[in-house]
């Protein structure tokens, strides 16, 4: 295979799959050193603007959605024409394969499947995405049994149409009929999908199937289905109630939520009555009689007429040993059901019950309350009875214990202390404790946390949260950078200005220039254009003017006067006295006269006195 990196990120290893929308490939996840699964977007798609924007908006919608029994979507992107989805890589075997290879399943594994998908559309409705094409392909069991349903990221937020050409994103075998009709879809569409998906696992063939997904469509929207039982005797009737019910024609029929038809599959589990009630069976149905019917009955019309043949007198014993058999059956009956002397009882079911619930229904049942264990669920709330031993339907004697597991509720966990950790370790150490991480992450510039540790996370470290939850990490990208502005020749209040808006501090000294007027930047640093530290501070020198002087002929002036004229330049004077009989009067200078020298320079003037 042809290497391929998908956003400099995601290196491919091999092609695992392969359908009408996209390809998807394992692949290792360069950053974070695990593995993953990209679905690329088949070029036809990527070439439709409108199909991209939806196919990003909702790859977005689905990373939000959040439950053990959903494949989690970690990332998106795009290279060149290139479109792709990574998400969770999962090791397991989808249910197309399994009913494939071993046929119809056990009733009780189809509903626990189902009630599986159920919790997983549960949390994706709740969102208002509508998945569009469940189906068993789309449903991994993974080698500890649980259900994982894919393909969230094609899905479409929000109740849809699909009128335009080639938009029916899902398999003629499973869609609902308002999908095949292009009609606004609802929750009740993903439902009738999976009403599908638990007629094939239990009856090992699909309801409706044609040579064409055209033809198979129509079906959907115009055929009623065999009822399970007429398949395979052995679906019990509660679990063909669930399917038929998810599966009517009308949405308004089926079950309204996800939550409403996993409940009904928790009842099929237990062997309580389910809330889906039996509609007309399809032998009930009226139907065209076929051709070779109509045949049978014009070859029977013109048979000889058949003439009464007299009944013989049925001799006495017989009657007897009739009677004889019918008390025999009616004894094994009697004595199966435990009414001679037995003393059993049958197990109630106390699933779903409060502990004390349980309790009084167990004791009213002349049986007693054994031992009393509590474990996590996800499927029963705190304080509900999730399993009883005996199950419920089976016979015991009177004054048997009924031992009980009550839920403790979904397992709660800490958030790890991951802040100054590497994205990558901190990701190894929250999913460690069965938390996962929300994507994408959010990255900030700090100037305290190196790039690319984590700064905080939400829920912050140490917080109780439900297992499956996910945590918010924000990484650093480290210390902003941002470009020193051009402030030379400028005058001092816009440079000031200028370093201002552009993130900085300024600092500001002065000094002479003989060529910048007073009050213009000399200088700056650091250099313009240069990228620092947003926020640093940038020092600019700012002119006071020229800083050399020319010295005239100061001798012949009294000592006041040149004193007063050289420090109006900005020298400094220095006088010695000699005798001389021009008192009080300059004879000397140094430097001499016509020197140039810098402000602030000495000059020595020498001064006549008296002797």
């Amino acid at each position: 295979m042809e290497e391929m990196v998908f956003g400099r990120r995601y290196r491919a290893i091999e092609k695992i799959g392969s359908g009408g929308m996209a390809e998807v490939y394992k692949a290792v996840d360069e950053v974070l050193g695990r593995t993953v699964a990209v679905k690329v977007l088949h070029p036809r798609y990527a070439s439709e603007p409108n199909f991209v924007a939806r196919f990003r908006q909702e790859a977005q919608a689905a990373a939000n959605l959040s439950h053990p029994s959903i494949v989690n979507i970690y990332d998106w992107g795009r290279d060149d024409e290139t479109y792709y989805i990574v998400m969770e890589y999962v090791n397991g075997t989808d249910l197309k394969s399994l009913v494939e290879q071993r046929g119809a399943m056990d009733p009780v594994k189809v509903a626990e499947y189902g009630m599986q998908a159920c919790a997983a559309l549960a949390v994706a409705h709740g969102y208002d995405i509508i998945h569009r094409d469940i189906k068993p392909h789309n449903i991994v069991i993974t080698p500890d049994g649980t259900v994982k349903v894919m393909d969230f990221g094609i899905a479409r937020a929000g109740n849809t149409t699909m009128t335009q050409t080639g938009s029916v994103l899902g398999t003629a075998q499973y869609i609902s009929p308002e999908q095949a009709q292009g009609r606004a879809l609802g929750p009740a569409s993903d439902l009738y999908s999976l009403g599908v998906t638990l007629y094939e696992l239990a009856t090992g063939r699909l309801p409706f199937d044609a040579d064409t997904p055209v033809a198979v469509a129509l079906k959907q929207v115009n055929e009623q289905p065999v009822p399970p039982r007429q398949i395979r005797p052995s679906v019990p009737a509660s679990l063909e109630a669930v399917i038929m019910k998810a599966m009517r024609k009308n949405p308004a029929e089926r079950y309204q939520s996800a939550s409403e038809m996993r409940d009904d599959l928790k009842r099929v589990v237990t062997g309580e009555s389910v809330g889906a009630a039996p509609r007309q069976t399809y032998a009930d149905q009226t139907s065209v009689m076929p051709a070779v019917e109509r045949a049978e009955r014009q070859r029977i019309a013109s048979a000889p007429e058949l003439r009464p043949v007299p009944q013989r007198r049925v001799e006495p014993w017989v009657w007897v040993l009739v009677a004889v058999v019918l008390l025999a059956l009616g004894i094994g009956v009697a004595a199966a059901l435990g009414a001679f002397g037995g003393g059993t009882i049958a197990v109630p079911t106390v699933l779903g019950m409060t502990e004390q619930e349980a309790s009084t229904t167990i004791t009213s049942q002349g049986l007693i309350v054994g031992t009393v264990t509590t474990e996590n669920s996800e499927e029963y709330e705190l304080g509900q009875v999730m399993r009883q031993d005996p199950v419920a339907g089976g016979r015991v004697k009177k004054g048997s214990a009924i031992n009980l597991v009550i839920s403790a509720g979904i397992e709660q966990v800490e958030v790890p202390v991951v802040i100054g950790m590497t994205e990558a370790d901190a990701v190894t150490t929250i999913e460690g404790v069965g938390l996962v991480v929300s994507v994408p992450v959010v990255r900030e510039f700090s100037k305290d946390v190196p790039e690319g540790q984590v700064i905080s996370s939400e829920p912050t470290s140490g917080a109780k949260v439900p297992k499956g939850s996910k945590v918010t990490l924000v990484i650093s990208k480290g210390t902003e950078l941002a470009k020193v502005p051009d402030t030379v020749g400028k005058k001092q209040a816009d440079a000031e200005a200028a370093i201002k808006a552009a993130g900085f501090k300024v600092k500001v000294t002065q000094d002479f220039s003989d060529t910048v007027p007073t009050g213009t930047v000399v200088s700056q640093n650091p250099d313009a254009d240069v990228s620092v530290d947003a926020g640093s501070t940038i020092t600019i020198v700012v002119s006071k003017g020229p800083g050399t002087v020319t010295l005239t002929d100061y001798t012949s002036m009294t000592e006041a006067d040149a004193r007063a004229e050289l420090e109006g330049l900005g020298l400094k004077v220095n006088v010695v006295y000699e005798v001389s009989p021009d008192v009080g009067i300059v004879i000397n200078q140094d430097p001499l006269p016509t020197t140039k020298v810098t402000k602030g320079t000495t000059v020595t003037l020498k001064v006549g006195k008296a002797p």
